[in-house]
């Protein structure tokens, strides 16, 4: 299973990384509704950390990500489930090919999560550097303003009148 595929097929909703329960019945090969079926009949297994259904503001948001106008015309709002509840998918669906969806599942919330920690990694670096860059800038622009000053009363000392002696040429 191509793990870019299934990472294009996770969203964030609510501040956690979901997929649409559609998209989770392509991948298994079932019909949503079987999914959801299965989903209705081991409801506890499911608390809402693990699945929610989307409200109508969500699923406009979703479907403005897509670019697309609709889903298909369900008439219910759709399930997400979150990387817990896909893991717990799995045993409720109980086939081979649950479970090896699963397994790629797993590994692109993985390799997002993995993504997501060097991303912090490198703007941590960045900050970093950036003050440390934005520190000896301050320090040239320091010296400039010391080499301009020192030009300025320079130029002012050699144009002011002269008072005393002045020898004949």
């Amino acid at each position: 299973m191509n793990l870019e595929t299934i990472q294009h097929q996770i969203f964030e909703i609510r501040g956690v990384k979901v997929m649409r329960d559609s998209d989770l019945a392509k991948l298994y090969r079932v019909e949503t509704k079987r999914l959801k079926e299965a989903v209705r009949r081991n409801r506890n297994r499911f608390p809402i950390d693990f699945m929610f259904e989307l409200t109508q503001e969500e699923l406009e948001f979703l479907r403005s990500q897509n670019a697309s106008s609709s889903w298909g015309g369900s008439r219910y709002k759709p399930y997400v489930f979150t990387e817990q509840g896909i893991a717990m998918l799995s045993g409720v669906l109980n086939s081979e090919t649950a479970i090896n969806v699963n397994i790629s599942i797993m590994r692109a919330f993985v390799c997002m999560r993995q993504f997501a920690l060097s991303h912090a990694e490198l703007t941590r670096k960045l900050e970093y550097l950036e003050v440390l860059v934005d520190q000896k800038f301050t320090d040239v622009y320091k010296a400039l303003e010391y080499l301009i000053d020192k030009n300025v009363k320079d130029i002012n000392q050699s144009k002011r009148k002269r008072i005393g002696f002045k020898p004949d040429n």
